[in-house]
């Protein structure tokens, strides 16, 4: 029993494979430059609205096609604004009780990632994009203009949020689009585009409807306004750093490896477009797409090379294979898509219970909780340079979370 227990957790990656001690010493001295610093309940609340959602859509339009009660649209639209409330409110609480830490930015990434499927789970009931390749598409857009805002971010150290962005602009048109579906019924997106877009209607193919015109819209964008915004600020600091700017294009690869997969596993599956099994599908990828985008973020917060391949991906390429070369059968698919949620699900949690345990431990702080203290520095490098002035006087007398003193 011994050495089977053993061989269980040399197989498990240890907290030192996650997070390495270098990593943890750079965390005090990094410092956030946005506004996403969060004490994290207030972040897993605000997903919980969107949990709730997804709930009532397996419930009520697991076929992502319905149409569904009207109520339940409404909700969609309440789950998303309240998530992306909660997701705003959480750097204010965090700036006015100073208990801003980089395990705060990490968990609100954390959870954005992973709302990335969730969110593409709703709005595909809402718009009832049903089992198709235009759900698969959304899909695709969300995690892609996610992936480079992370890679934007680790070059240049500051999340940018352009004049047109997902968090707001986006999430304002998806709530309004949500209850236009409970008014309506969400069978409005799938009228003709040649007879309800004015002015270039004509232009489009007869086949299209107006779902097909606004996704179109929203890869227009992702492209322009967030992908050519991003290129130029991550140019802009390698010229500023005296960096390879070719050299972080290397960067964007694993994303194009990780769409290639999944695409080729969709393409060729037995029960993914046109069956009842995307949700499902979704899941899995999702997944390993959070720990992807996670990594990058972790690398960030510890100064470590830019990491983003991650063993999550082998269920996506397994499957790509084996359904390539048609060797599943619908019911052999099946399982193997439950046993690569099971997978990816608990190598996920795993990664992120240990690393948020090592965080924690490191910088002295909760992670759902903030401590009862009188007073706390606002930020490592503001503590470090406390420190530096009054390094005669010894260490300073005021007690912090992050163990300033």
């Amino acid at each position: 029993m011994a050495g089977l227990l053993n061989l269980v957790r040399g197989l498990v990656p240890s907290g030192e494979n996650y997070v390495t001690e270098e990593g943890l010493r750079h965390l005090r001295n990094y410092k956030y430059q946005s506004v996403d610093k969060s004490p994290n309940m207030i972040t897993l609340i605000g997903l919980s609205f969107e949990l709730i959602d997804v709930i009532i859509v397996l419930l009520l339009v697991p076929d992502l096609t319905g149409p569904g009660p009207s109520w339940i649209y409404y909700c969609f639209a309440a789950g998303i604004w309240l998530y992306s409330t909660f997701d705003n409110v959480d750097g204010k609480q965090a700036r006015r009780t100073n208990t801003s830490s980089p395990l705060g930015e990490l968990f609100d990434h954390g959870c954005d990632a992973l709302n990335c499927t969730i969110a593409c789970i709703v709005e595909a009931a809402s718009f009832a994009m049903g089992n198709t390749w235009t759900t698969l598409g959304l899909f695709l857009t969300i995690t892609w203009t996610f992936y480079i805002s992370t890679w934007e971010e680790y070059h240049t150290g500051v999340l940018y949020l352009g004049y047109i962005n997902g968090p707001t602009e986006f999430i304002a048109f998806a709530c309004v689009a949500c209850i236009l579906s409970g008014i309506y019924g969400p069978a409005i997106w799938h009228v003709s585009a040649r007879q309800y877009v004015p002015l270039i209607g004509h232009k489009f193919p007869e086949s299209w409807e107006l779902i097909d015109v606004m996704l179109l819209t929203v890869i227009f964008l992702s492209f322009t306004a967030q992908f050519a915004t991003s290129l130029f600020n991550v140019y802009s600091a390698c010229k500023e750093k005296g960096k390879s700017f070719f050299d972080t294009l290397y960067g964007l690869v694993p994303y194009f490896v990780f769409v290639g997969g999944a695409y080729v596993w969709a393409a060729n599956s037995t029960i993914v477009i046109g069956n009842t099994h995307m949700i499902l599908y979704m899941a899995v990828v999702g997944f390993a797409f959070g720990r992807m985008v996670s990594k990058i973020i972790l690398s960030h917060l510890m100064g470590a090379p830019f990491q983003t391949y991650t063993v999550q991906m082998a269920p996506i390429f397994i499957g790509a294979v084996l359904s390539f070369f048609g060797l599943f059968s619908s019911r052999s698919e099946l399982v193997f898509m439950w046993a690569s949620l099971f997978f990816v699900a608990f190598a996920y949690f795993h990664w992120a219970l240990i690393v948020i345990d090592r965080f924690c431990t490191h910088l002295n702080i909760k992670c759902l909780s903030i401590p009862n203290i009188s007073k706390v520095c606002f930020s490592f490098s503001f503590c470090n340079w406390r420190r530096g002035a009054r390094e005669d006087d010894g260490p300073t007398s005021h007690p912090s979370p992050f163990k300033c003193a």
